[in-house]
């Protein structure tokens, strides 16, 4: 639980704009996830997987980044989305956290 609010303490310090994903969650299966992470944001994981299996994934070229829970079923959720993603030298410390 520490680690998920601690992902969430990232995600509002460090961005300017957020957005929640949809009622309607977007979820495929976990391969799937990351090639369209990868492929279509240029987002790549900031840290870990928490022990509630949710991963921050981030672009600094882009700006977007992404949270995402993959589920026992082998599929991957958003959770949470957004842009303006930055992210200073002093946060590299609580990210790296994220992974404890």
């Amino acid at each position: 639980m520490k680690l998920f609010i601690s992902a969430l303490a990232i995600i509002s310090g460090l961005t300017t704009a957020t957005q929640v994903a949809a009622e309607q969650q977007v979820c495929m299966p976990a391969a799937e996830m990351k090639a369209s992470l990868i492929d279509w944001y240029g987002e790549t994981p900031v840290a870990e997987p928490t022990a509630a299996k949710e991963q921050l994934w981030a672009s600094k070229h882009t700006g977007t980044w992404t949270l995402v829970k993959t589920l026992s079923d082998g599929y991957a959720c958003v959770v949470a989305q957004g842009d303006d993603w930055t992210l200073s030298s002093q946060d590299n410390d609580i990210v790296a956290q994220l992974g404890d």
